[in-house]
């Protein structure tokens, strides 16, 4: 089932997300649901927090990005994260141009570092700790910023902030043109 995707200005998207119990109802259907929805809207990544569950649970597949020869490593990446811990972020920051489903219309230079060590349960909660580089790294610190209530453009300069206000408020209010469905906090509840 795809499951519309709060837009920038809910509440939810602040909210430092809450631990998933292992005996969380429907986990399996829901985590489904978040695959075919970030399919459905041309995603690599997605968190719970960005279709109205404030939990610690993002998913990714960058199975999109091994069309390029040099990133055919990510053929076949496709990772459920649940209660991530950032153990450590390390190596040479590197600028990468970021967007975000609930932030549509918007894409922007990011610098982050190169490599993420996380600590999370997969699907079946078994416990892992893993260390991702490059492309792999920014996708999930991206997604795991999610779970703490952090977007993207809080990692942009503030000038670069303050030229996005515009774009930002017609996002909340609703007034942009998106593919898939989304919810708007301060204009339509649900559009196409």
């Amino acid at each position: 089932m795809i499951i519309p995707i709060v837009a920038y200005g809910d509440p939810i998207l602040r909210e430092k997300a809450v631990r998933v119990p292992a005996d969380y109802p429907d986990l399996k259907n829901l985590i489904a649901d978040m695959f075919e929805t970030m399919y459905h809207a041309c995603g690599v990544g997605l968190a719970a927090p960005q279709i109205g569950k404030p939990m610690r649970l993002f998913i990714v597949d960058l199975t999109p990005f091994a069309d390029d020869e040099a990133h055919a490593h990510m053929k076949g990446f496709k990772r459920v994260f649940i209660n991530a811990e950032k153990i450590e972020e390390s190596g040479e920051d590197w600028k990468f141009n970021e967007g975000c489903l609930s932030l549509p219309t918007i894409r922007e230079d990011v610098v982050r570092p190169a490599s993420i060590t996380l600590a999370y349960d997969d699907e079946n909660f078994n416990r892992k700790r893993e260390t991702f580089d490059g492309l792999i790294a920014r996708v999930s610190q991206h997604e795991y910023d999610h779970t703490e209530g952090v977007l993207f453009t809080d990692k942009l300069s503030p000038l670069k902030r303050h030229l996005l206000k515009g774009k930002l408020n017609d996002i909340a209010k609703g007034s942009v043109e998106v593919t898939y469905p989304m919810r708007f906090p301060l204009g339509v509840k649900l559009r196409r």
